[in-house]
């Protein structure tokens, strides 16, 4: 896959609508900073924002206000999910801007009415974001010293006595209730026969008399 989403973001030192032609991209804040810009008095950083920090407009900032309170020193750590609003207008004029769709922090939906112009005002909804999954809960589950056990008894009597006597007594101890299946196990293997047929090693053939 080709990603030309890329190639066709705007040179500028802020995320701009035109960067979100692509998709919805939900992000991670990191930090807010105070500017000295009138129109743009905050600028939101997130993890991977390349130095283009999102700078909400008056009305995403009330969603925020609504939403996460006044303290923005706050937010880091909060996620929400951005998108571009191709009706968003400046001058009378369609141009598109960035709205935000989802946030962390809420469990239900949050609508509110925001001044579309100055003489009309509109309901926008806000849906609550899914939070992460915890890193450990994603982690492969750790083995415990019955599974291990099962593991070498499956191999057979051999293997299991091998790896048995490398154990220390309180491990020993441990699997004491576990010999009557760990048996069961080993004999299970030992019994077992996984092996192919001699004629299905390359290069082997059977004389008559093995056949017979």
């Amino acid at each position: 896959m080709i990603d030309i989403s890329q190639t066709v973001a705007p040179k500028s030192d802020q995320l701009n609508a035109d960067d979100l032609i692509g998709g919805p991209r939900t992000i991670t804040v990191t930090r807010v900073a105070a500017m000295k810009e009138p129109d743009q008095p905050i600028a939101i950083y997130f993890a991977g924002d390349g130095g283009k920090p999102y700078k909400p407009g008056k009305s995403m900032r009330r969603v925020l206000l609504r939403i996460w309170g006044s303290d923005a020193a706050a937010y880091a750590g909060r996620r929400m999910t951005l998108y571009r609003d191709d009706a968003v207008q400046f001058g009378g004029a369609a141009v598109g801007g960035i709205r935000i769709s989802h946030m962390s922090g809420i469990t239900s939906a949050v609508t509110m009415a925001l001044t579309v112009t100055r003489a009309s005002r509109k309901p926008f909804t806000v849906k609550p974001l899914a939070e992460e999954p915890a890193a450990d809960k994603l982690a492969t589950p750790k083995r415990t010293l019955p599974d291990v056990a099962r593991e070498k008894a499956r191999a057979g009597r051999d293997a299991f006595e091998a790896w048995h006597q490398q154990l220390k007594q309180h491990h020993v101890a441990a699997l004491a209730d576990m010999e009557g299946e760990l048996d069961r196990l080993m004999d299970e293997a030992d019994t077992r026969d996984d092996g192919p047929p001699l004629d299905d090693f390359p290069g082997f053939a059977p004389t008559a008399e093995e056949v017979a």
